[in-house]
């Protein structure tokens, strides 16, 4: 590998999004961000929504910056965040701006599911974990309430199928994204179209399916002009959930025992199998079994993040306490440490999460915390302790003895909750790289393209090109510091 070749990853998180432009050459991996830019929902009276448009219109602002920066991109993708969805006219216009998964519609879906299909039905079909969340429950939370609505779309394409049709006018959905729906089988490959039925939905607007690295086609010539793109450029389908992309992107060896956290607003932590986990053991502990790079299984729990900080973050600055997350971490290592623990599940809504910390301590007879610092320790060490539950159930249902915990993702940087991590769980903990999303979507686009040929491979690229930290347990006993 000699020829530098660029690939442009457009990476949208929860919180914000980012062009990142990458080169690949000599086994090295260079990541520059060229554009960012926020992602902040909207609250209308009919629920909460994405800015879709804004945020396309922010998408084609870093491809302006890339058609700049360089002579030629081999590549554009993007991924986001999964579960949410649009929906598209047969004349492909989009009928309702995609709703955020923290819209209110879905409370109490999951119950009306159910009285229609088992819950047992469900995981059997899909092997995913059950979260109000999931598209199927927005799926069907559009039908109860906007049946005329749903009755015109020709079209169902998830967050990053959506702007690929908004780039290219290719309608597909790319594996790893649809996985997150809640109506995809992994163990047939294809949409779970029958437990569709029986709940009232037909499947005829659901599109193909693709699998990372597949060549989308050109952008279309609208956005060449606009992006002021030199030549024709392929859009690919990589790791299109955000996680998928980071996942392929973990800097781990062969043969290793480990598992990852894919750590930021959300924490995913899982391994990586060959094939889903589905059996009863995997249904009661409510894991989840999505598609990944090269066909591999993501066999996951999702865990409310770093969320319950960031909303305490955004409380205290509409007080007029302002912090980065670096000063809240700094301050939460020289806080003394106490043995409140949150069940992070209970502040998975929005709100003032500190009053309802205090709330939840006063409900459950724990010691509240007294200030800024020691709130932030705790939601962190209430992390750490959510991590050893989630890997303790990991190994009971893989047999496996999981002896390193790779970190990934932008909460890899926080130094305080890798160090907790390590002393709650026991384990070695390798932080990095924080960049890993845009990292894996960049070199799953090579793939595509042929300039890599496996994940063993990229995975080698990773570590070429990343430096890492490793954090190991203070105590032996692996207790909360």
């Amino acid at each position: 590998m000699t020829a530098k070749r660029s690939y442009l990853a457009l990476d949208l998180g929860a919180e914000s999004g980012r062009a990142m432009l990458a080169h690949l050459a000599d086994h090295r991996l260079e990541l520059a961000e060229l554009h960012r830019f926020p992602n902040i929902p909207v609250r209308l009276t009919t629920g909460l929504y994405w800015d879709t448009l804004r945020l396309f219109h922010e998408m084609c602002e870093g491809i302006r910056v890339a058609a700049k920066t360089v002579d030629q991109l081999d590549g554009i993708a993007v991924d986001t965040w999964g579960v949410d969805f649009g929906l598209l006219s047969a004349e492909g216009v989009l009928l309702d701006n995609p709703r955020h998964y923290r819209d209110s519609r879905t409370h109490g879906a999951i119950k009306q599911v159910f009285e229609r299909v088992p819950r047992a039905e469900i995981f059997q079909n899909t092997g995913v974990q059950f979260m109000e969340i999931n598209s199927l429950y927005q799926l069907f939370a559009a039908q109860r309430d906007m049946p005329k609505t749903l009755a015109q779309a020709s079209h169902l394409l998830f967050m990053p199928d959506l702007f690929n049709y908004f780039l290219t006018g290719a309608v597909r959905a790319e594996r790893t994204i649809a996985s997150t729906s809640q109506f995809y089988d992994p163990v047939k490959k294809q949409f779970a179209t029958d437990m569709l039925r029986k709940l009232g939905l037909h499947a005829g607007y659901l599109a193909p399916l693709v699998d990372p690295g597949a060549d989308l086609g050109p952008v279309l010539p609208y956005v060449a002009e606009y992006c002021d793109l030199k030549q024709e450029t392929s859009v690919f389908a990589t790791g299109s959930h955000d996680t998928a992309s980071a996942v392929a992107a973990v800097p781990a060896r062969a043969g290793e025992n480990w598992c990852y956290i894919s750590s930021g607003t959300w924490s995913l932590m899982g391994v990586e199998l060959n094939e889903p986990v589905i059996n009863d053991a995997s249904l009661q502990a409510n894991f989840t079994n999505e598609a990944g790079v090269q066909n591999r299984i993501r066999f996951l729990k999702n865990i409310p993040g770093l969320w319950v900080l960031q909303e305490c973050r955004r409380v205290w600055e509409r007080e007029g306490q302002e912090f980065s997350y670096a000063q809240l971490t700094a301050a939460a290592a020289e806080a003394k440490p106490i043995p409140t623990v949150l069940d992070l599940d209970e502040f998975v809504s929005p709100g003032n999460h500190p009053q309802r910390i205090k709330e939840y301590c006063q409900k459950t007879g724990q010691q509240t915390p007294a200030d800024i610092p020691s709130t932030t320790r705790v939601i962190l060490h209430s992390l750490a302790a959510r991590y050893k539950q989630v890997l303790e159930s990991l190994e009971a249902l893989t047999g496996r003895k999981l002896e390193v915990i790779h970190i990934i993702g932008g909460g890899s940087r926080n130094t305080l909750l890798n160090q907790l991590t390590a002393d709650v769980t026991g384990r070695i903990v390798i932080a990095g790289p924080a960049e890993a999303t845009a990292a894996g979507n960049a070199l799953t686009q090579a793939m595509g393209t042929g300039h890599i040929g496996s994940l063993e491979e990229l995975r080698a690229v990773i570590r070429n090109s990343f430096e890492v930290e490793e954090f190991r347990p203070a105590t032996s006993s692996g207790a909360a510091s």
